[in-house]
């Protein structure tokens, strides 16, 4: 019988277990081990053959008035081997009200600490754009006119950057990061009446290994926590198969919120996609019929790559 590595598996659990509550601040995404560039700029591959570059989708809560959407675009490549760039896109819409698109550039730098293990430290700098639109809103209590921070349309830039740290090797990754570290306000006081939105910084944790159960069958369980001041902790837990390194099955929790179902499809060698579904297990989902997330993912081969031989599978 196959001897697994003990460590990197209680890392897993131990991030699992200790968590009891939940609650959503940033654009939350099912499908997080594939996007994770998104939340931390030290997400690095550290293999100089490919290009890779991926767009998410996703609806949250379809059925409820107003649910945010979600769209995200992202490119990284190593341009040497200790150093990858990237460049990622975020828009996250609530009910054509408010919208709020993130830009962002990444650079991140490799430290080899093992025959087998690396360490990425990245930085992440960019701008935020944030809108709210309120034109044909209407209120229950008679309109817009009746509450005054309603009276004016909100657009605004805030500059941000952030910092991550994450370490790989080819079956196990953790990461830490806090993609936004400076504080905004979006909505100021208007006329003496408090209406803010302000964004805090989050702190993101995630962690997953791959055990290889036979030649055709991989076990690979991961989560992702989010944390942010003021408000309950959130967990997601994922336990993902994969058969003959081409088609990927799971399901994930969302502490206190919904349970899901994931499936991934290597389409060819340098193609792969990607469906989520939510289901929402709150009070909530009496009013919604679960969320929709979809994934494409695409790796260029650059002239660094030179063929020939079977690539290790991309598990993260």
């Amino acid at each position: 019988m196959k001897n697994f590595n003990i460590t990197p598996l209680l890392i897993v659990l131990i991030g699992m277990l200790s968590l009891s509550t939940v609650a959503q601040q940033d654009p939350q995404f099912t499908q997080y081990r594939y996007n994770q560039s998104i939340l931390n700029p030290a997400y690095a591959t550290a293999n100089k053959s490919e290009l890779n570059i991926g767009a998410l989708y996703r609806t949250q809560w379809v059925g409820l008035e107003g649910a945010p959407r979600t769209a995200s675009l992202f490119v990284h490549y190593p341009v040497s081997d200790r150093v990858e760039v990237g460049i990622s896109f975020t828009n996250d819409d609530i009910g054509n009200v408010v919208t709020e698109n993130n830009i962002y550039a990444d650079v991140a730098y490799i430290i080899p600490v093992s025959e087998t293990g690396k360490l990425s430290l990245g930085i992440k700098a960019g701008l935020t754009l944030f809108d709210a639109n309120f034109n044909g809103f209407n209120l229950q209590s008679g309109g817009v006119d009746t509450d005054i921070a309603f009276n004016e349309n909100v657009t605004q830039s805030f500059p941000n950057v952030g910092l991550g740290g994450f370490y790989f090797t080819d079956k196990f990754y953790v990461g830490l990061s806090a993609p936004n570290l400076l504080t905004t306000t979006h909505l100021e006081n208007e006329n003496g009446i408090q209406s803010t939105g302000v964004q805090d910084i989050h702190i993101f944790i995630n962690s997953g290994y791959v055990f290889d159960i036979n030649p055709d069958l991989k076990f690979q369980p991961s989560f992702l926590l989010k944390g942010v001041k003021g408000a309950p902790l959130s967990a997601d837990l994922n336990a993902n198969f994969l058969f003959n390194d081409t088609l990927e099955a799971g399901i994930g929790y969302r502490l206190d919120d919904s349970v899901s179902a994931l499936v991934n499809f290597k389409v060819s060698p340098e193609l792969k996609l990607g469906y989520a579904y939510d289901y929402t297990t709150t009070n909530l989902g009496n009013f919604n019929s679960g969320s929709h997330e979809i994934i494409l993912l695409y790796n260029i081969k650059t002239k660094y790559w030179r063929g020939g031989y079977d690539r290790s599978p991309r598990f993260f």
